[in-house]
């Protein structure tokens, strides 16, 4: 196994303060998994009290306390995420299971810990279907054998995918799709904003795709409300995943409407995920065709 994987993890009140909230249904599916992987969880002050009160992960060393959000814990991750400290590589990505409601998770240093992952191309995560995947996606990566019991989040034959990519990152959405065309189209449906459909429709029918059907359904750009199509999508159960290409260096006019497709995936926390960055959805592919493979 290669070197021990490091997350940040916080999670929204919402999520942490009764037995049967999302934090504790992640642990409860992937917790050996984690053991397995061995690996570190750098966890806000309010989150590790959380898991020590509903006794998860007793006795695992893997579990490191940070100050509470309110003394800069979650700031201190932000940090650990763009670059290491006294030597220590940086953090391998962030789990934040957020509460789109609560005012906390529209803070500086929310906001700013989803943006230093992207720009280093290290997962974001923020949804319990996320959260079980991403350590699904490491196992696998990691050489062990596929966990059945999280093989729903894998059955893309009854998912819809949606593609979308800001201007600067519509030629990396296309080569992911090239890279990963066969992966993509076992999806039951594909959907898309508007100029990025186009590209991506011109790719597969230049594979063979039968000319006279779309690859994936155009919805309309995303200036123009298509961020909201899709967002209405998710809320409806009729998209379980969105790979995002945002660009984290341009400031964007249709700001809000890419907030609200992000809060309306978190929203639906236990069925809907969201991969923001190239590095990300080429690593998520990597392991799913992976995991595939292994099943025959």
């Amino acid at each position: 196994m290669t070197a021990r994987l490091r997350f940040g993890l916080a999670v929204n009140r919402l999520h942490h303060e009764t037995a049967d909230a999302a934090l504790f249904d992640w642990l409860r599916a992937s917790g050996a998994g984690i053991r397995e992987l061995g690996m570190e969880l750098h966890t806000v002050g309010r989150t590790f009290d959380a898991i020590q009160r509903e006794q998860m992960l007793q006795g695992y060393r893997g579990l490191i306390r940070y100050p509470y959000g309110r003394e800069g814990g979650l700031m201190k991750l932000v940090a650990r995420v763009t670059e290491g400290r006294d030597g220590a590589e940086p953090f391998d990505g962030a789990i934040y299971l957020i509460d789109p409601v609560d005012p906390s998770s529209i803070f500086p240093e929310a906001l700013a810990l989803k943006r230093q992952c992207i720009t280093h191309g290290r997962p974001f995560v923020s949804t319990l279907a996320g959260a079980i995947e991403w350590v699904e996606v490491e196992r696998v990566l990691a050489g062990l054998t596929p966990d059945p019991a999280v093989s729903r989040h894998f059955d893309f034959g009854r998912q819809t995918l949606a593609l979308i990519a800001h201007d600067a990152l519509k030629d990396e959405m296309v080569a992911f799709a090239a890279d990963h065309f066969d992966l993509l189209s076992r999806f039951s449906r594909r959907v898309a904003t508007g100029t990025t459909g186009g590209l991506l429709n011109d790719l597969a029918w230049s594979r063979g795709w039968p000319a006279d059907r779309p690859w994936v359904h155009r919805y309309l750009s995303g200036p123009l409300g298509g961020d909201a199509q899709i967002a209405e999508l998710v809320l409806e159960q009729q998209c379980q995943r969105v790979v995002f290409f945002e660009d984290p260096h341009v400031a964007r006019q249709h700001e809000a409407d890419i907030q609200l497709l992000e809060r309306a995936v978190r929203v639906v926390t236990a069925q809907a995920t969201c991969a923001t960055s190239p590095a990300v959805a080429r690593r998520w592919a990597v392991a799913a065709a992976q995991r595939a493979a292994s099943h025959g």
